[in-house]
């Protein structure tokens, strides 16, 4: 499973997605899985990445959380979560995307 977090530098969520994300690896039997980190630097490499906003989280090359309402650059994106939204998915709805269900 190839799991990647591309983000912007200065956004304040990324470190949080990283967080979350590595505590739904344990969850889920990858502990070890590596996250591979992406800082995304220039407008022109967000629009190359079709990269929706900081964070962005791609399992197996997909983001499991699409919204095409998103413009794509360097900008911060936000999640739909159970409890309105957030700067990061939470670790249940990463679990979910991680394991394929819904």
């Amino acid at each position: 499973m190839d799991v990647e977090l591309l983000y912007c530098a200065g956004c304040p969520n990324w470190h949080l997605a990283r967080e979350r994300l590595g505590q739904a690896l344990r969850a889920t039997g990858h502990p070890d899985l590596e996250i591979r980190l992406h800082a995304v630097e220039t407008e022109h490499e967000a629009q190359a990445l079709c990269f929706p906003g900081s964070p962005t989280i791609r399992i197996g090359g997909r983001d499991p959380f699409p919204s095409p309402a998103q413009p794509h650059g360097l900008t911060c994106r936000v999640y739909a979560t159970p409890d309105g939204l957030a700067g990061a998915p939470t670790v249940d709805q990463l679990v979910q995307a991680l394991t394929g269900t819904s």
